[in-house]
């Protein structure tokens, strides 16, 4: 019996392919299974703290560039709230200030996060290449890209059920961010949500999709990638030649 490949999947087909994504998410790499079970040691976590800081000071540039692309003033009108979420306002620092607050919680200074002195190449590399697409592609595949939101609280609350009794010597006030996203990922999926299923009308754009979802699970996963070699194989960038130039 041959596969019909030409006609489009349903809305709610199209959204279960989507979710089963899932499996690829970074919640699955074994460095996020080591930190969330305990057996890690605190290099790990400040390693990962650090590289992440690039991440999320690159989501605003990201959030940014969609909307430079985006003629609709309505979806700007709500994009735009990401962008407060991670720079903060007057009396709402944000989600940034509340990774900085993260890094002094596991043992390292703001001067580390501000200055990237421990980024991984790989790490930035993947994270440029997100910014890049962004920034390249038309607004709606750019804010599709988004949708590992999707999976985005159950790796929050994983860390704020789990790491309190593994790590007790993070301070407590380290977990302000991952409690501030709870909330805020599940209300951005409802709006790239929206605006995904509204756009990837014919079977081509929906598989197509489908391919730009991986490509932002790539990204998340080589990330992870990066870190375990720097801080689990003990294999830093230049680790044979005598360390980062």
């Amino acid at each position: 019996m041959e596969t019909d490949t030409a006609t489009p999947w349903s809305r709610t087909e199209f959204e279960q392919r989507l979710r089963d994504k899932e499996r690829y998410y970074h919640i699955h790499h074994e460095l996020h299974v080591l930190m969330n079970s305990g057996q890690v040691d605190k290099p790990v976590i400040q390693g990962w703290v650090a590289n992440r800081f690039y991440y999320q000071t690159s989501i605003p540039l990201k959030d940014a560039a969609i909307m430079a692309n985006c003629p609709d003033r309505d979806a700007r009108r709500l994009w735009v709230q990401r962008i407060i979420d991670h720079d903060g306002t007057h009396g709402d620092e944000g989600g940034i200030e509340a990774w900085l607050q993260l890094g002094e919680a596991v043992g390292l200074t703001r001067e580390d996060l501000l200055s990237n002195k421990h980024l991984l190449p790989g790490v930035r590399f993947a994270v440029d290449a997100y910014v890049d697409f962004a920034r390249r592609q038309p607004w709606e595949i750019a804010a599709s890209s988004s949708l590992t939101e999707l999976f985005a609280p159950t790796i929050h609350q994983a860390r704020l059920d789990s790491w309190p009794g593994h790590y007790p010597w993070i301070e407590p006030q380290g977990y302000a961010y991952f409690r501030k996203r709870l909330a805020e990922a599940r209300r951005d999926v409802e709006h790239g949500l929206a605006i995904t299923l509204d756009y990837y009308r014919t079977r081509e754009q929906q598989e197509r999709m489908l391919e730009v979802l991986q490509f932002k699970l790539d990204v998340l996963w080589t990330m992870l990638d990066c870190m375990w070699v720097a801080y689990v194989a003990k294999r830093p960038p230049y680790h044979n030649v005598g360390g980062r130039p």
